[in-house]
């Protein structure tokens, strides 16, 4: 916690690349940070002391600085923002807004909060020029993600209630967010990573929060989900300035977003060299074509191993899915006795794989696990599809969640070499079972 500002950089500039962070994926595809003026209610409640509150909601683009200034300006005309409370729900965006942001924000010396504002209908005050501010409460089951973290810091005083999430990963490069380790890398990239490490660690000092918050965002990497922060950890890195002061409000919904995402997974059958990491290609495992993957395991950024996905033909217009990992223990993580479960997600659509096996190799060291499933073709249809797609691959042991986010490059060009070979059937391979196509024959 009392690490430098020099140290810390030094030590986050000497990790691989592929781990480095640059611009923040999250908030793609979001609203953009839209503001409007609330008045804190109901008035029974609060009485004399109801706060003036700036609804922020939506992502932080490199527009939304300036979008502020010329909110704050016009407000200023009929009253004053100095001591209003930001109220934040956004999941993140852009690095180089949310710092001007969060600076244009402590310049007013505003105080911050993470919730979700709701109106309170008919319930309206007068106020100057005219202007008519609708009461609203504020429910703390909000999001405050990636890079609205760092906009929380702006505030002078900062409250985050405990039904809120604030969530952290490390920044990378927006035009290479969507599948991470298949993309390349030049040296000036690493110029552009250093120098936006290098800022935010200024800002987060500035702000008068410990360097620790970067730290635990540096830590995970952009395949794996967000981490939430707890609540020990917020006050820890000064993230909030004072105890929760917010009301429960157990009848509003939670807004966090659904883990997004679905996989396909992969078994031996073949050398692992065969697999890339860097993209999906159609393979030869045992005779039987395969589309496969392999990607790192990490928990945190600590990698713990890797595991393969595959797709081949399956029946009644299926594909069959297959997964091979293979775990080694860490100085800070002991193997499980096993893995429990694997579940693959994309988008709406969730499958849940049969763990076939999932034991340790005495002379490797490892802990290697093999599940396997079917799923219909639409769903490996839709993540081959044109554009950037991605699923999540989550696996379950006894005290251990992991869960890592895999692109689809190279998928789109691949697929239709797999669904030709499925079309045509077995054909020459009439000696291998119709249910035995898949992951398990590739396996034995």
């Amino acid at each position: 916690m009392g690490r430098s500002l020099a140290t810390t950089v030094a030590i986050v500039l000497s990790v691989p690349l592929l781990l480095l962070p640059a611009l923040s994926r999250s908030a793609a595809g979001s609203e953009p940070m839209q503001f409007s003026l609330r008045l804190q209610g109901p008035a029974k409640t609060c009485g004399r002391h109801c706060r003036l509150l700036v609804v922020a909601r939506g992502a932080i683009t490199a527009d939304t600085p300036v979008e502020f200034k010329t909110f704050a300006d016009n407000v200023a005309k009929g009253r004053k923002l100095n001591g209003a409370l930001v109220v934040l729900e956004s999941d993140g965006g852009s690095v180089h807004g949310a710092i001007r942001l969060g600076r244009e924000m402590r310049a007013l010396r505003l105080d911050t909060t993470v919730g979700h504002v709701i109106d309170l209908g008919g319930q309206g005050v007068q106020g100057k020029n005219a202007q008519d501010l609708i009461r609203a409460r504020i429910s703390p089951r909000a999001n405050c993600e990636s890079m609205c973290t760092f906009v929380l810091l702006a505030g002078v005083h900062r409250t985050v209630p405990r039904e809120a999430r604030v969530m952290v990963h490390q920044i990378w490069l927006g035009d290479r967010r969507s599948d991470p380790t298949a993309a390349s890398y030049s040296a000036e990239d690493l110029v552009l990573v250093q120098r936006d490490i290098g800022r935010l660690a200024r800002y987060t000092r500035d702000m008068g929060a410990s360097i620790e918050v970067l730290d635990m965002a540096l830590r995970i990497p952009p395949w794996e989900p967000m981490y939430r922060l707890s609540h020990a950890e917020i006050e820890r890195a000064r993230v909030a300035t004072s105890k929760d002061d917010q009301p429960q409000a157990g009848t509003v919904a939670a807004t966090g977003r659904a883990q997004p995402q679905q996989a396909l997974l992969h078994v031996g059958g073949g050398t692992p060299a065969e697999v890339s990491e860097r993209r999906w290609a159609v393979v030869d495992h045992a005779g039987i074509a395969t589309l496969a993957r392999s990607q790192p395991l990490t928990v945190e950024g600590e990698g713990i191993g890797h595991f393969d996905l595959l797709v081949s033909c399956g029946n009644n217009g299926r594909y069959a899915i297959s997964y091979l990992e293979r775990r080694h223990e860490t100085a800070d993580r002991p193997l499980p006795h096993a893995v429990r479960s694997v579940r693959v997600a994309s988008g709406n659509t969730a499958a849940d794989l049969k763990v076939m096996s999932s034991r340790h190799i005495e002379d490797s060291g490892q802990l290697v696990t093999y599940a396997e499933a079917a799923v219909p073709a639409r769903v490996i249809d839709a993540f081959a599809g044109p554009g950037s797609h991605s699923m999540m691959v989550e696996t379950r042991s006894p005290g251990l969640v992991t869960g890592i986010r895999v692109g689809n490059t190279g998928a789109h060009q691949s697929l239709p070499q797999l669904a030709a070979t499925c079309r045509r059937g077995l054909g020459d391979r009439a000696d291998l079972r119709l249910d035995k196509v898949g992951g398990e024959a590739a396996a034995k």
